[in-house]
């Protein structure tokens, strides 16, 4: 998949990274490259609890055996 993230200075220095389609999502870096690894860590980390609170909202009756799919 592919996101699009903002990247701004911060008052402090370091590199603000957003991603504006995951709200919330929002990391930083010494740097350029660090914000950008980082805000990957956290577009990751996002997709992963949101897809925790989807399958938990799944009634027990209606649950089989899961289906893993990487995208």
């Amino acid at each position: 998949m592919t996101f699009h993230v903002t990247l701004e200075k911060a008052d402090d220095g370091w590199i603000v990274a957003e991603c504006p389609a995951l709200p919330g999502c929002v990391s930083q870096g010494k740097d350029e490259e660090e914000a950008l690894k980082n805000i990957k860590e956290a577009i990751t980390a996002w997709l992963w609890a949101e897809d925790q609170k989807a399958v938990a909202s799944i009634p027990r009756d209606v649950m089989r055996e899961p289906v893993v799919v990487a995208v």
